[in-house]
């Protein structure tokens, strides 16, 4: 009986130890294959984490679910609010009362990570931020997300906003095969808004062999996270990683846990589903001291620096694309049906605003291939070739 408890110990410790080769961690870790659901890597998966941006992907899944069950439409508006232009950056800087439709808001929000246009989306399909929430909320538990807990859909910091990897690989699982549509959306290179480029945080994003999504995320308690996705020879691999000490760190986190993968034989012990919790699960990892304390006001951004630190060789995850792909999106075009409960809300209508001109904070570079015009941004996936952002 003794040896037989003793064997249990042993079997739930090898649970919380990375099952493939290389360093220990020290932040949470989750690296799955989407197919199979077949854990290949995994550490503290069960740790309660601040997910910052990466609230963003519950959001988007509520509004897909929204879409299916015909309450919004891809062209239905979403109306900045005051409270939501209200919202600290990354945003997008649209005045209250601009309309735009709901597939450019979704871009802008997956791509730009910008919290006023994902306060703005929840506002209006959820009514207000409060209801939205609960839809959030209703979504992780029916989806299993049992370490979880959402209070906006943005991701600012707030002590009761939480989540873990594991919970976050169960969310990109859903995302992935219940909206395959929309798939393409998490692997765009860069949007453009009149004349101003706006390249993907997601460095991996035309960078990495195969590289198909998903989603990056900062707050000073969080550190940097990221969900990196990939596919090879019909094999899409999944890495969640949390807590780490840059935008490029997090991306070269992600890089090698997904080459470990693909490196592996395809075949795992674990699947999510059967993946049990262990370790604290209550107690948050705050590392706002460790990270913002310590670091530069221009360090603490989602976005890559821009040189490399002089004891450093340039990373090829801080290199900028040559020529990427960006797609149109803006203000106006919004002809679908209003979400009712923000007419409920508001008791009002209001009128489609149209795209007004946008002046980038600095010229296109001599020889650039001029950005979509505004006609253009109305239109949804408009795929147009512009320079890198400024």
């Amino acid at each position: 009986m003794r040896q037989r408890h003793f064997l249990n110990l042993l079997l739930a410790g090898a649970l919380a130890l990375p099952m493939l080769s290389g360093t220990a961690r020290a932040n949470p870790v989750v690296l799955f294959d989407l197919n199979s659901g077949k854990v290949l890597e995994h550490q503290d998966a069960f740790k309660r984490w601040y997910p910052a941006s990466l609230s963003k992907l519950m959001t988007a899944y509520v509004a897909f679910r929204a879409i299916a069950a015909g309450e919004v439409a891809l062209d239905s508006p979403i109306k900045v609010t005051k409270h939501s232009a209200g919202e600290p950056p990354s945003k997008m800087g649209f005045k209250p009362g601009s309309v735009m439709r709901l597939d450019n808001a979704l871009k802008m929000m997956l791509v730009k990570s910008a919290n006023d246009i994902a306060m703005a989306v929840g506002e209006n399909i959820g009514g207000s931020q409060a209801a939205f929430a609960d839809r959030m909320n209703a979504e992780a538990a029916r989806l299993g997300m049992v370490g979880t807990h959402f209070v906006n859909p943005n991701g600012l910091f707030s002590p009761d906003q939480y989540t873990t990897a594991r919970d976050l690989a169960v969310l990109v699982t859903a995302l992935r095969n219940d909206f395959p549509q929309y798939a393409p959306w998490f692997s765009i290179e860069g949007l453009v808004v009149g004349k101003k480029a706006i390249p993907n945080y997601n460095l991996l994003i035309g960078r990495y062999p195969g590289a198909d999504g998903m989603k990056t995320g900062f707050v000073c308690s969080s550190g940097f996270n990221m969900i990196g996705s990939a596919t090879r020879d019909g094999r899409t691999l999944v890495a969640v990683v949390l807590g780490e000490k840059s935008a490029i760190s997090r991306a070269e986190a992600a890089a090698k846990l997904l080459d470990q993968g693909f490196d592996a034989p395809a075949a795992g012990s674990t699947t999510l589903a059967a993946l049990k919790p262990y370790g604290d699960t209550l107690s948050p990892n705050d590392l706002q001291d460790e990270i913002c304390k310590k670091k530069p006001k221009e360090q603490q951004s989602e976005a890559a620096p821009a040189v490399a630190a002089k004891d450093k060789a340039k990373s090829p995850y801080q290199v900028k694309l040559d020529h990427p792909t960006l797609i149109a999106v803006g203000l106006g075009g919004a002809t679908g049906p209003a979400p009712k409960a923000f007419v409920d809300q508001t008791d009002q209508n209001y009128a489609d605003v149209p795209l007004p001109s946008w002046r980038p904070d600095k010229p296109l570079p001599a020889g650039a291939t001029p950005a979509a015009t505004a006609a253009a941004a109305a239109q949804g996936d408009q795929p147009a070739k512009a320079a890198n952002s400024p």
